[in-house]
């Protein structure tokens, strides 16, 4: 039988990490509100969705041992990552005042891609996963796993779209620096990214 009680806890606490898809769900929030926000995020909740699909089925250890998957993967993220950063960079130093703002597609679609773009999100879910499931019922309880994963990460996405809305009403005028702010963390992850490693197996 699932443990929810200490399965519910530690996963949140993995949804509530700051990474590059809460970085977005935190400009999203700050320019465009909570609402849009969680739309675009629904994004990378599908992007999800078939990544801890190929997770149970042990796929992953397929990512975890093929190196040249995993730096393929790992090098397409990060150049993503740090593409939307100079991007931001420039719209907050007004490189790109007059372009209209992302649409909600343009956005979701953001979001599906820096998730599928990082390898490390569905080694998570090879690795931690298995550690609540019951091998009695597996695809049962791996399957009510992910949906308690999902769920969480939606409030996490709300957490943050909200975190964002209300830091942005509180600066004022200043969205050129929050674009800032948001820019140079998008670099920031997408340079640690070129730098992980695979899980040594």
């Amino acid at each position: 039988m699932i443990d929810l009680l200490l399965f519910v806890p530690a996963c949140f606490a993995l949804n509530l990490a700051f990474g590059p898809n809460n970085l977005m769900a935190l400009g999203n929030g700050a320019q465009r509100g909570p609402l849009f926000a969680l739309g675009a995020g629904l994004g990378r909740i599908l992007a999800f969705v078939p990544m801890i699909v190929l997770a149970g089925l042990g796929l992953g250890l397929l990512l975890q041992a093929s190196a040249l998957l995993f730096t393929v993967v790992k090098l397409a993220g990060a150049a993503y990552l740090i593409y939307l950063g100079v991007k931001l960079l420039r719209s907050g130093k007004g490189g790109e005042a007059g372009q209209a703002p992302a649409s909600l597609t343009r956005a979701f679609r953001r979001e599906a891609l820096v998730a599928l773009g990082n390898p490390k999100a569905i080694l998570i879910f090879a690795a931690f996963f298995p550690q609540f499931v019951d091998p009695s019922r597996y695809g049962e309880s791996y399957l009510a796993l992910g949906a308690t994963f999902l769920v969480l990460e939606t409030l996490a996405i709300l957490v943050y779209a909200l975190a964002g809305h209300f830091a942005a009403r509180a600066a004022g005028r200043h969205m050129p620096a929050i674009n800032r702010v948001s820019g140079g963390g998008m670099i920031v992850f997408g340079l640690a990214l070129l730098f992980t490693r695979r899980a040594a197996g």
